[in-house]
């Protein structure tokens, strides 16, 4: 196979690679193919459906499938088995190899599988005999074009995916395929499940060739929302902005400075608003607020969320609904709103137990874990909460001996029927946000993610925020929002807070995390900053600010820009502890070589006169919001 984009070759010697119950099956031993052409039309327009089927006496049939369409400039492709008592984790639609993108400054980009253990995009330099498997999707592109080859996979709900690819000095090699598990990327013990049956196919992926690669990723994350229709409602309410207690206060949440909190917003941060909604969310350790545990006392737990209503406020609540956070204490302890015990619950892996995070995985297929989720969310709802942050998720991701339903074999089955038995107990009833969960998997369940791992206040803590953002913006359009977690003020430096308050308007939300229940110097930062209003019109767009650079490696970039409303905004952003002059490429935010334009800076008022490679100073640790009318 090869493939051809405005009449240059860009990718050739294409073909699979499968296994059947552990066989490599090579497509040397097949004796007759066939092919066929069909017309399609399907949510990603009309086209057609090209068949190559394979045929060998004792061997599964193999049909290496590729979908095009003449209205995109990306197509699909699968590879499926067919045949009797087949068995297969290992499924590549596409191997080959491929061109270089550019003759030199090409990065091949590395996607985390989760958010989790504070691990980072990386955009590896590209060269000679440098391997790079990433998770559901990769780039390899290059930095002085922009041209790129996306590969990704577009469905979720069966396997877990990747792509490989390798430099040469010439030409590249890459392999697309589904069945990938490895203990630091997936965090799975133990190989990827094997599917059996009749009839097996691999994950259905895109390949394109893009003339930036910021655009095909972006192009990549919609084609996921369509391939994969969202099974949680739509959210159409304004961009959610809010608190979220695991800020500072953490495991000190109480029933009396919650409510603190909540009048501080409500009485001295009105103008802290999209719309008339705002969430004040309970973390982890709100059941300090019941009595006897989830099947006990709720009523100072409701009398909070509805002290937040009376307030004009929106309550929000927090939950890790797939982990035991007590198998310390033994596995006899009965589950709660089940007659289950806890060991009954936990995941089987390699004769023993997946442990991570301090939390032991529930087997999300088991009805224990599914009645003490009924139990927990129903007593939520009862409540009045509007809003449930969702934790840990990863944890009924993962590659088990064997789940509780038979007829499941792999860990994203098993994501599927957990998260879809959650949303279900949900009942459309609040804003699902996903903390620590896959990153691609997770599209389809909740309306908000979180881009990155936990961070809260110092300007390294801004920049490894930013490393996901620098290199998975384009979530964007897969998710209605992705955040940048709780933003703290604390006693840092005003830039620090400034570079901090800057890193969520241009993910696409606004939490908040300090203690509000206590004056202090954030109080009086928080009046000035939160309510600017320029910011909050960003925020209410929702969307996150596109990287400038694509070279940094595990690093953030230093600049993140928009255009909007007849504006082009730059977010410029020093992580170092000395003044620093940075330049920028206007080119890259499709603004002219040729002209200079006049900037201000939405934080201070400051004037600046920005031109190609320019240097624009900004203090130690600190950042800027350059406004400039087009």
């Amino acid at each position: 196979m090869q493939v051809f984009q405005s009449g240059k070759r860009f990718m050739y010697d294409g073909t699979f690679n499968v296994k059947d119950d552990g066989r490599i099956v090579n497509i040397r031993e097949y004796k007759t193919k066939t092919f066929t052409k069909k017309s399609i039309k399907d949510a990603f327009g009309a086209g057609f459906k090209n068949i190559i089927e394979y045929h060998s006496p004792k061997l599964p049939t193999i049909q290496h499938i590729i979908y095009t369409y003449p209205d995109r400039n990306y197509f699909f492709i699968e590879v499926v088995l067919k045949g009797d008592n087949l068995k297969s984790g290992y499924l590549a639609p596409l191997t080959g190899k491929f061109a270089n993108v550019d003759s030199a400054a090409q990065r091949s980009l590395f996607v985390p599988f989760d958010n989790d253990a504070w691990i980072r995009y990386d955009a590896k330099e590209f060269k000679q005999e440098i391997e790079n498997t990433s998770s559901e999707v990769s780039a390899v592109y290059s930095e002085t074009t922009q041209h790129a080859i996306v590969i990704g996979s577009v469905e979720h709900e069966v396997w877990k995916s990747g792509v490989k690819t390798k430099a040469g000095i010439s030409e590249n090699e890459l392999v697309a395929f589904s069945g990938y598990a490895d203990k630091e990327v997936t965090r799975d013990q133990r190989e990827h499940g094997c599917l059996e049956g009749s009839q097996i196919r691999s994950a259905k992926f895109l390949v394109g060739y893009f003339a930036d690669w910021r655009t095909g990723l972006e192009e990549y994350a919609k084609a996921n929302r369509i391939a994969e229709k969202p099974f949680v409602f739509n959210w159409t309410q304004p961009t959610p902005i809010g608190w979220n207690s695991w800020g500072v206060l953490q495991q000190n949440i109480t029933y009396d400075n919650a409510t603190k909190v909540v009048d501080f917003f409500a009485d001295s941060l009105k103008c802290f608003r999209n719309g008339k909604d705002f969430y004040i969310d309970l973390d982890s350790y709100w059941d300090k607020m019941i009595k006897g545990g989830y099947e006990g006392d709720f009523s100072e737990l409701k009398r909070f969320a509805d002290y937040c209503v009376k307030r004009g406020l929106k309550p929000g609540v927090y939950w890790a609904p797939f982990t035991d956070w007590g198998y310390g204490s033994g596995a006899q302890r009965r589950a709660e709103g089940s007659t289950y015990t806890f060991g009954e619950m936990w995941t089987k892996v390699n004769g023993g137990y997946h442990d991570f995070d301090g939390a032991r995985a529930l087997d999300p297929t088991h009805p224990g874990t599914q009645q003490r989720i009924k139990l927990v969310i129903s007593k939520l709802k009862e409540c009045g909460f509007e809003m449930i942050k969702i934790d840990f998720l990863g944890h009924a991701a993962i590659e088990a001996d064997n789940f509780y339903d038979k007829n499941l074999h792999t860990g994203m089955q098993a994501y599927k029927a957990g998260m879809e038995y959650l949303l279900k107990q949900l009942d459309g009833k609040m804003l699902i946000y996903a903390a620590i969960s896959p990153t691609m998997a997770s599209g389809r369940y909740v309306h908000t993610r979180r881009i990155a791992c936990d961070a809260f206040k110092a300007i390294n803590e801004t920049e490894y925020t930013l490393n996901s953002l620098n290199y998975g913006w384009w979530q964007t359009y897969l998710y209605n929002y992705v955040d940048a977690d709780h933003v703290v003020l604390n006693t840092q430096t005003l830039g620090e807070n400034r570079a901090r308050t800057l890193s969520a308007v241009i993910t696409g939300t606004f939490i908040t995390g300090d203690d509000f229940s206590t004056p202090g110097i954030w109080t009086a930062r928080a009046k000035d900053l939160f309510q600017k209003e320029e910011l909050l019109k960003l925020v209410a767009k929702g969307k996150s600010f596109r990287p400038l650079n694509g070279n940094t490696g595990k690093s953030a970039n230093e600049v993140f820009w928009k255009i909007t409303d007849g504006f082009c905004y730059l977010a410029v952003f020093n992580f170092t502890d000395a003044e620093k002059a940075i330049r920028i490429d206007l080119t890259k935010a499709g603004l002219s070589a040729t002209n200079e334009y006049a900037a201000s800076d939405v934080f201070s008022g400051s004037q600046y006169h920005v031109a190609q490679n320019k240097e624009v100073t900004v203090s130690a640790k600190d950042a800027v919001l350059l406004k400039i009318k087009l």
